[in-house]
């Protein structure tokens, strides 16, 4: 089979002179052992050009220098945030030179620079850390059917324009969790509607919407515990481990006086320590069905009606996954 390897240009011109010596194409490349078409072409090219070398195409000239690319990754580490588009409007007022966001993109990349979501995390301070910690150690030796007999509840606001975080840093592969590529995350959006629940092995509670004010500890006794205590002492015998949120159990002493008055026991939680709980996992897949909806709710009342049919939906099995 005829080869395609590279010609030099003394093999162009041996191939050149046996065809002017007036041997057929065919011929040539069959003694040469190149494919036919490629002989073709040179001695067409010889034909209307005059010229039989190749002519090496020109690339395009790079629009930056390296040193011109050095500065667009600094600009880049100098505000993560900042979009291409950006940089290459800062680019324009440094060195009065115009460059589109697709070759400041290419920079980027060059740079090992990408363009990714930061993590979110939620501020602790050292106390926080301590009791998170010192409760790990306490239940490390727990096991499944131990927390089989646990109710996770907590609560959790959903807003109608949800978070899609649509903003993205420039970082470097594998610096995900680097203080300058995580932000900062502790407040909610003003338009959102509170919701409670609880999860368990084989049970969940019915989604509970806080309708019109804050969840006090009356309501909380009135509403929450009062309602979902005989369903899951069905669930699990005489008496089950309540796990809840510290700042919603500790509201007044009547939540812990109703919880001691019906043989409830409850885990002392650490607070700020959302990713100890099963449930936030819960929380983020229901926020992601009702944002996948074919018709995502636009107003308040269509949010909470997408929340409890969405809820109603998720499959026991995620549930007893996530625990």
């Amino acid at each position: 089979m005829p080869s395609r390897h590279h010609i030099d240009d003394f093999m162009r011109r041996r191939i050149i002179g046996k065809i002017e010596e007036g041997r057929k194409i065919t011929d040539v490349a069959r003694e040469f052992d190149i494919a036919h078409n490629v002989v073709s072409r040179l001695w067409k090219s010889l034909k209307t050009t005059g010229m039989s070398s190749r002519r090496h195409g020109g690339r395009r000239v790079r629009s930056t220098t390296p040193a011109e690319d050095r500065y667009i990754v600094h600009s880049a580490k100098r505000n993560r945030r900042t979009t291409a588009q950006q940089v290459a409007n800062q680019f324009l007022a440094a060195s009065v030179k115009q460059i589109s966001r697709k070759t400041v993109a290419r920079r980027l990349r060059g740079g090992g620079l990408y363009a990714r979501r930061p993590v979110l995390y939620v501020p602790l301070t050292r106390q926080h850390r301590t009791a998170c910690l010192q409760w790990c150690r306490e239940h490390h030796n727990w096991t499944e059917q131990d927390w089989a007999c646990v109710l996770f509840s907590d609560e959790s606001r959903f807003s109608l324009p949800s978070d899609c975080r649509s903003q993205l840093i420039w970082r470097e592969s594998g610096t995900a969790y680097r203080p300058e590529n995580i932000q900062e995350n502790d407040r909610y959006p003003t338009c959102s509607i509170m919701v409670w629940a609880g999860i368990m092995i084989n049970g969940r509670t019915r989604l509970h919407v806080v309708a019109n004010g804050t969840m006090t500890g009356q309501r909380y006794i009135d509403e929450v515990l009062l309602p979902h205590d005989r369903l899951f002492r069905d669930a699990v015998g005489d008496k089950f481990v309540f796990m809840d949120d510290n700042a919603t159990c500790h509201r007044t002493l009547s939540v812990q006086d109703c919880l001691d008055s019906e043989g409830i026991q409850r885990l002392v939680w650490p607070s700020r320590s959302p990713d100890l709980n099963p449930i936030e996992n819960v929380w983020d897949a229901l926020g992601r069905q009702v944002a996948g909806r074919n018709y995502p709710p636009t107003n308040k009342n269509t949010l909470i009606r997408a929340l409890t049919e969405e809820w109603e939906k998720l499959p026991q099995q995620l549930l007893d996954n996530v625990v």
